[in-house]
């Protein structure tokens, strides 16, 4: 076994609620333990600054502010935790198209490392598309370490419920993730970044707690079916998203209440969550939900009425569910810094497994 490294990895995703942090102790490919974790929500000026720059690629004007407050934020997040030997910064998405213009996360991991002191391992996602791939999923890798480190030992499928949808399939009986017949993933469809987005403009509000409005809503049945026919669902996989990929369909919702405006939403992702899961391997023995979605009962009840496998928190494992995406770019860290694949061509569909991200401030 390599020397473990203890590292901290940080998460800001699509749904713009804030930064997660969350340490893991690792070599990069067993995990040896699971560390302290804390969660730095966005303000609503916060929030506000990143909106206004979704869909923004790195030579758009008017980036100075949010790349500032992403450092900002991700650097008082990290400090919420004990000083690591290392740290995952993956950045704020703001715009997702490998097959044209490539991948934008904005913020500088160099900048970061001057703060802390220490290196930080960055970028995670440009040399995959460079090289064919979609540059998402990135948990995947962890994904399957965490199944390993459970215990499991039959295919298994974990959700990561964010702004996208991603499913990862897993056989942990494999000796490592990159090979072919270990993993299968890619996004899903829309989760809670339509569902945030329709609580943030019209109420003001970030979330729907648990899904309460949208229970009480009415699916439109010939909105879903239409959506249904969209051509990423008959896309093969390895597959990828940007955020606002399915926002002509999702505008449609726009004249109908708040209550069926989040029923309709929360019937889409539950259906493309379904239409994933018919395209694992080997039917998985459980799925296990990760992410801010998973405290949408709305959003966990459609998904279990429409798959057939067991559908769990992944509490039910020992994980954390709200930090595992942090967790991850911890793990990927060390992975970078050993020189470990992070990708494969049945997770982003890559020409062949890659390590890719970048570490900045190794000469301290």
């Amino acid at each position: 076994m390599e020397k473990l490294v203890t590292a901290v990895g940080a998460m800001s995703g699509t749904s713009l609620d804030g930064v997660d942090v969350a340490e893991i102790t690792t070599d990069g490919q067993k995990i040896a333990s699971f560390g302290a974790s804390a969660y730095h929500p966005y303000s609503a000026a916060d929030h506000n600054i990143l909106s206004l720059v979704l869909g923004k690629w790195p030579e758009a004007q008017g980036l100075e502010t949010a790349r500032g407050l992403i450092h900002q934020r991700h650097l008082e997040a990290y400090q919420m935790l004990d000083v690591a030997e290392l740290y995952g910064f993956h950045g704020q998405t703001l715009a997702h198209d490998p097959k044209g213009r490539g991948t934008h996360q904005l913020g500088d991991g160099h900048v970061l490392a001057q703060r802390l002191g220490k290196p930080v391992a960055w970028d995670f996602r440009s040399k995959d598309v460079a090289l064919g791939g979609q540059g998402a999923p990135l948990a995947p890798f962890f994904h399957f370490a965490c199944a390993q480190w459970a215990g499991l030992n039959t295919p298994v499928a974990f959700l990561n419920l964010g702004g996208v949808g991603n499913l990862t399939w897993l056989n942990p009986s494999c000796a490592a993730p990159e090979e072919k017949a270990a993993l299968l993933a890619f996004d899903t469809g829309p989760a809670n970044a339509p569902l945030n987005d329709l609580m943030h403009h019209r109420l003001g509000q970030p979330v729907d707690q648990e899904g309460r409005l949208a229970t009480t809503g009415q699916v439109d049945p010939k909105l879903l079916s239409r959506w249904k026919m969209h051509p990423y669902f008959f896309q093969n996989v390895p597959k990828s998203l940007d955020r606002d990929a399915f926002s002509a369909e999702l505008a449609e919702l726009a004249d109908m209440s708040l209550p069926d405006a989040l029923a309709t939403a929360v019937a889409f992702a539950a259906f493309g969550v379904a239409e994933a899961v018919e395209r694992c391997p080997i039917a998985p023995a459980a799925l296990y939900l990760c992410g801010g979605g998973r405290h949408n009962l709305a959003l966990c009840d459609a998904i279990c009425a429409q798959v057939a496998c067991p559908v769990q928190p992944v509490e039910a494992i020992g994980l954390n569910g709200d930090m595992l995406e942090a967790q991850a770019f911890a793990y990927l860290a060390v992975r970078v810094l050993r020189g470990l694949p992070i990708s494969a061509p049945m997770t982003t569909g890559v020409s062949q497994p890659i390590s890719g991200g970048r570490i900045a401030g190794l000469d301290f």
